[in-house]
C-alpha cells in the first residue's frame, strides 16, 4: 500500500479491514459528521474531510472510531483542483477502494447581499465549493467506481449529494447559494444518467432546517417560526436526521431509485392550504 500524506489523522485500532468505504466531504462538523457517524454505526471505514487544522477534528475521528471502524481525516478545499486530486490520491491509496461518496462540504455566502447588489466574488466562491467541487471530486471517484464495477459486478457502491431545500426555495438574499444547491440537484441527475448502465446509483438530499453552526446565527429567528407552524414537525432538523437518510442508501435500501431527491425538511415544504 502506498506511503501516507503525513497530513492525514490515522488510526487502524479497530478498523474493519474488509468494511465497505465512506469518504463524507465536509465530515468533521455538522450535517457532514451526523452522516458520517451513522455511516460509521453501520460499520463503514470512513474518511472525513476538511480544511479546518487535523488537531481540532482529533475528537470527531475519536467519536467515528468509537464505533469500532477506521477513521481518518485528510485536509483539503474541495474547491481546489490540486486538494481534489489529493483527496482522490490519499482515498485509494489508504483503502484501496471507495464503496461511498458523500458530496456534503459547502459553504453559505460569506454576506448575505441582495440578488440586485450581489457580488461577483462572493458568486464565484459559493460556487466553487459548492458545485464545482463536488461535480468534478465525483467524476474522479466515478472513474474509480466504474473500474470497481467492471473488475466486479457485485461491488456495491452509490453516490450521495447533500444540497438544500434551497434548490427549489428562492432566497433572494443569498441567490448564489440557492443556485448552487440547484446546480446539485441536476448534476445528481446527470451521474445517475451517466452512471446507470454499471449500476452505480445517485441520490440527493435536501435538507431543511437543521440545527447546525452555520445555522446559529439565525437561530431565534427560526425557533419562533417553527413555534408558529413553518414545519409541520415543531422543531430542528438534526444531522443524525440526515445521517440516517445517507445511511439507507448507503447500505443499498433504496436500490431501484437512482437519480432520486430525499427531502428531510419535517415538511417545511409540503404544500398547504
Amino acid at each position: 500500500m502506498n506511503q501516507l500524506n503525513p497530513e492525514i489523522q490515522n488510526s487502524r485500532t479497530g478498523g474493519k479491514l474488509n468494511a465497505s468505504v465512506a469518504l463524507v466531504t465536509g465530515g468533521s462538523r455538522g450535517i457532514g459528521l451526523g452522516i458520517a457517524k451513522e455511516l460509521a454505526k453501520a460499520g463503514f471505514n470512513i474518511a472525513i474531510n476538511g480544511v479546518r487544522k487535523p488537531e481540532l477534528v482529533e475528537p470527531a475521528l475519536e467519536e467515528l472510531r468509537s464505533c469500532g471502524v477506521e477513521a481518518i481525516y485528510i485536509r483539503g478545499d474541495v474547491s481546489d483542483r490540486h486538494d481534489r486530486q489529493h483527496l482522490y490520491e490519499q482515498v485509494i491509496a489508504h483503502f484501496e477502494k471507495l464503496n461511498v461518496l458523500v458530496n456534503n462540504a459547502g459553504i453559505a455566502p460569506r454576506v448575505r447581499m441582495d440578488i440586485l447588489e450581489a457580488t461577483e466574488e462572493i458568486y464565484d466562491e459559493v460556487l466553487d465549493t459548492n458545485l464545482r467541487g463536488p461535480y468534478f471530486l465525483t467524476q474522479l471517484f466515478a472513474n474509480q467506481m466504474v473500474k470497481q464495477k467492471k473488475a466486479d459486478p457485485d461491488f456495491p457502491c452509490c453516490i450521495i449529494n447533500v444540497s438544500s431545500i434551497s434548490a427549489t426555495v428562492a432566497s433572494t438574499n443569498r441567490g448564489e447559494y440557492c443556485l448552487s444547491k440547484a446546480g446539485i440537484s441536476m448534476a445528481t441527475k446527470l451521474w445517475a444518467a451517466r452512471l446507470g448502465e454499471f449500476n452505480i446509483p445517485a441520490y440527493e438530499i435536501q435538507p431543511g432546517l437543521v440545527h447546525t453552526d452555520m445555522t446559529a446565527g439565525v437561530k431565534e429567528k427560526y425557533d419562533r417560526l417553527l413555534e408558529e407552524g413553518i414545519c409541520l414537525l415543531k422543531r430542528w432538523g438534526q444531522p443524525e436526521d440526515i445521517g440516517k437518510v445517507a445511511a439507507a442508501m448507503a447500505l443499498g435500501y433504496l436500490p431501484y431509485s437512482t437519480g432520486q431527491t430525499v427531502v428531510v425538511d419535517g415538511g417545511m415544504t409540503l404544500p398547504r392550504l
